[in-house]
C-alpha cells in the first residue's frame, strides 16, 4: 500500500511539474512501475501493444452492455473507454492517452500488472500455477487479469467500496468438486463469483457498465446466495431487472 501511494504521489510531482514547466513530456518519462510503461501518447487511429496494454486497463469502461476488444487497435470504442476512465478519475476527458491518464493507471496498478484491489491470488483458491481448466494456464491467467480490471472499474463507480469474491479461476477437478457447470467461465479463468455488499442485485446490475458479457445472480438457478461475472454467456438475474 505504501508502495503505491509513493507512486501515486510520484506521478502527481510529474504532472504538476510538466505543467508548471510548460514542456510536454512523453508517459515514459514516469518510469512508474515495474509492470508497463507507455513511451508515447495514444490516441484514435494508433496500434501496437502499447494499445493493447492501455485497452486491458481500460476495459471496464466500455459503456453499457459492451465488452472492449483487446486488439491493440485505437478505434472509437477505446477511445470512448479511455474518456469513460478520464472521467471517473476528473483527467481531461479528450479520449487521448497522455501522461496524466498514463500517471493514473500507474497508480492504480501493482508491478506484477494487476489493479490495486485485487490480486491473483485472491482470483485462483484452486491451484498455484493456473492449469488445468478449459484453456492454457498462460490464457487462463491473462483472462483472470482482464477481470481484474474491470472489477476494479466496478468497485470505483461503487464508491471504492470493497468487493468480495467467493470463486474464480477453477480447474475442471476443482470445478468438479463444488459442482460446477461442465462449461463454466471459471474453467476459463474469467468467471468471478461475488459476495457480501453491496447487495447481490446491486452488483449485477453495475456489472452491465463494465464490460462483462456474462451476469448471473438473484433468480437464476443456484445464484441467489451470490452474483456471477464473466467475460461471456449471457444477462440473466430476473430478481434484480435484469
Amino acid at each position: 500500500m505504501f508502495r503505491r501511494l509513493g507512486r501515486f504521489l510520484a506521478a502527481l510531482a510529474l504532472t504538476a511539474a510538466t505543467t508548471v514547466a510548460g514542456v510536454t513530456l512523453t508517459a515514459g518519462a514516469a518510469q512508474a512501475d515495474g509492470c508497463y510503461t507507455w513511451g508515447r501518447t495514444l490516441a484514435q487511429g494508433a496500434s501496437g501493444e502499447d494499445v493493447r496494454q492501455l485497452q486491458i486497463r481500460v476495459a471496464g469502461y466500455p459503456g453499457y452492455g459492451a465488452v472492449l476488444t483487446l486488439d491493440g487497435a485505437y478505434g472509437p470504442a477505446t477511445r470512448s473507454a479511455v474518456i469513460r476512465f478520464q472521467q471517473a478519475y476528473g483527467l481531461p476527458a479528450d479520449g487521448i492517452a497522455g501522461p496524466q491518464t498514463f500517471n493514473r493507471l500507474y497508480a492504480l496498478q501493482d508491478d506484477d500488472c494487476t489493479p490495486a484491489n485485487f490480486s491473483y491470488p485472491e482470483l485462483n483458491k484452486c491451484n498455484s500455477d493456473w492449469s488445468g481448466g478449459a484453456v492454457s494456464a498462460s490464457t487462463a491467467r491473462f483472462n483472470a487479469l482482464v477481470s481484474m480490471w474491470k472489477l476494479q472499474a466496478m468497485r470505483h463507480a461503487l464508491g471504492d467500496v470493497a468487493i468480495a469474491i467467493s470463486s474464480s479461476f477453477r480447474s475442471y477437478a476443482c470445478n468438479s468438486a463444488v459442482g460446477g457447470a461442465s462449461n463454466s467461465r471459471h474453467l476459463y479463468g474469467d468467471g468471478v463469483d461475488l459476495v457480501g455488499s453491496p447487495s447481490f442485485c446491486r452488483l449485477a446490475q453495475q456489472a452491465r457498465n463494465h464490460g462483462f458479457g456474462q451476469i448471473l445472480g438473484p433468480g437464476y438457478p443456484d445464484h441467489n446466495d451470490h452474483t456471477h461475472v464473466a467475460a461471456v454467456g449471457g444477462w440473466s438475474a430476473p430478481n434484480c431487472g435484469i
